[in-house]
C-alpha cells in the first residue's frame, strides 16, 4: 500500500511546485567542497578543479522497476540514488553529488514524498553526497524517478569496459542471485496476500535476499579497497542487468573472449536454499536475475598476489583471445556458450 489511511494527508496541491521543493528538500545539507551552489538557483555549480567528471543517469517507473504494493517508499528513495552510484563506483570514481526528479500522481500524499525523501537523504547521508537539485511535475499514471549522479575521478585513474587483455582475470565483488530471488518471493507472498489479505508473510527466513531486492548497497567500499590494494582493474562495470550481460558487455568492448568458471560463481547460502524451494537453478539466477549490483572487473595476474586473500573480492574466469569465445564452463567442465538473459526494456 502507499501509505496508511489513519495517517494525516496533505495534498500535494497545498504547497505547490515551489513549495514541495523546499519542503522536501530543507534537510539535505551541503557536503562535498566541490558543490559551490546546490538547491535554491537556476542550476547548481560544482568545483571540479583539474579531476574528470563523470555523470550517469537512470530511470525508475511505477509498474517497470518498482511494485509499490511490496516497497517501501523510503526504501525507494534509497534504492533510486544508489543504483545511480552504482554506475559511478563502476568507473573507478568517486560519487559526489546527485540531482532528484519526480513525476507524482494526486494519489499520493505530501507524507508519501516525504517517506520518499528521506530513504534519498539517507541515501546522501551514507554515502556522503550532496542533492543539488532536481524538478517535480504531476504524473497522470503513478510514480516515476529520475536520478542523475556526478562523480569525480583522477586523470588517468577512471576504467571503462573496454581494456580487458588476454589473461586477464575475471573478478566480481560479494555475491550474485541475492536480489533476483529475493523478488521472487516478494511476488509469491503478493499473490498470497492477493487470495488472503489476512495473511502475514513470514519474510525472516528470506531477509537477506529481500533486503538485497529492496535496499541494495552500491560497493563504494570495493572502490576503496582497490585504491589501498594499489589494484586498478583493466575493465570494470556494475551487475545490474545480470552476470552474463556484463561479461559480454566487456568482451565485446574489449574485444576479448573469457571462460567463466561456473564452480566459481559465489553464491550466498539463502539464494543456494531459495533456488532450491522455487526448484530454479542457482547458476541461471547468478547468470541472468540483475539487481545485484556488484562490480565485475578484469585484472591483470600481476595484480593476483594483492586480491587472492580478499573475502570481498573472488576469481571467477579468465580472459582470453577474441576467436576462443565467451564460454561457461560447468561442473562437469564441458563449454557452453555464455548468453545474455538477463534484463531488457522494451520486451513485447
Amino acid at each position: 500500500m502507499i501509505e496508511d489511511k489513519n495517517q494525516q494527508r496533505t495534498q500535494l496541491s497545498d504547497l505547490g511546485e515551489f513549495g514541495l521543493i523546499d519542503h522536501l528538500t530543507k534537510n539535505f545539507k551541503v557536503e562535498q567542497t566541490s558543490t559551490i551552489k546546490g538547491i535554491g538557483d537556476d542550476a547548481a555549480v560544482l568545483d571540479f578543479k583539474k579531476n574528470k567528471i563523470v555523470v550517469t543517469t537512470d530511470l525508475l517507473v511505477e509498474g517497470v522497476h518498482f511494485d509499490l504494493s511490496y516497497m517501501p517508499l523510503k526504501h525507494l528513495g534509497y534504492k533510486a540514488v544508489v543504483v545511480n552510484l552504482s554506475d559511478v563506483y563502476a568507473m573507478n570514481a568517486s560519487a559526489t553529488q546527485v540531482t532528484v526528479s519526480i513525476a507524482v500522481s494526486n494519489r499520493f500524499s505530501l507524507e508519501a514524498l516525504e517517506e520518499l525523501y528521506s530513504g534519498i537523504e539517507t541515501a546522501a547521508r551514507i554515502y556522503d553526497i550532496d542533492v543539488i537539485g532536481g524538478d517535480t511535475t504531476s504524473s497522470n499514471s503513478g510514480l516515476l524517478i529520475s536520478v542523475t549522479a556526478i562523480g569525480e575521478v583522477e586523470t588517468d585513474n577512471e576504467v571503462y569496459r573496454n581494456g580487458a587483455k588476454p589473461n586477464d582475470l575475471l573478478v566480481v565483488s560479494g555475491d550474485l542471485g541475492g536480489a533476483y530471488m529475493g523478488l521472487q518471493v516478494l511476488e509469491r507472498e503478493k499473490e498470497v496476500y492477493k487470495v488472503n489479505p489476512n495473511s502475514q508473510p513470514d519474510l525472516e527466513p528470506y531477509s537477506y535476499i529481500v533486503e538485497r531486492q529492496l535496499k541494495p548497497e552500491a560497493r563504494k567500499d570495493v572502490i576503496k579497497l582497490l585504491k589501498d590494494l594499489n589494484v586498478t582493474p583493466t575493465a570494470l562495470i556494475d551487475v545490474s542487468d545480470g552476470l552474463s550481460s556484463e561479461i559480454l558487455h566487456i568482451c565485446k568492448q574489449s574485444n576479448v573472449g573469457c571462460d567463466l568458471y561456473e564452480n566459481k560463481i559465489p553464491l550466498d547460502p539463502q539464494v543456494i536454499s531459495t533456488c532450491e524451494e522455487f526448484n530454479i537453478d542457482s547458476t541461471t539466477v547468478a547468470l541472468n536475475g540483475g539487481e545485484d549490483y556488484e562490480l565485475l572487473m578484469t585484472i591483470s595476474q600481476e595484480d593476483y598476489p594483492k586480491i587472492k586473500a580478499n573475502p570481498s573480492l573472488t576469481i571467477i574466469g579468465y580472459i582470453r583471445e577474441k576467436d576462443a569465445g565467451v564460454h561457461l564452463v560447468t561442473r562437469a567442465e564441458t563449454k557452453i556458450k555464455l548468453k545474455a538473459q538477463g534484463w531488457k526494456n522494451f520486451n513485447d
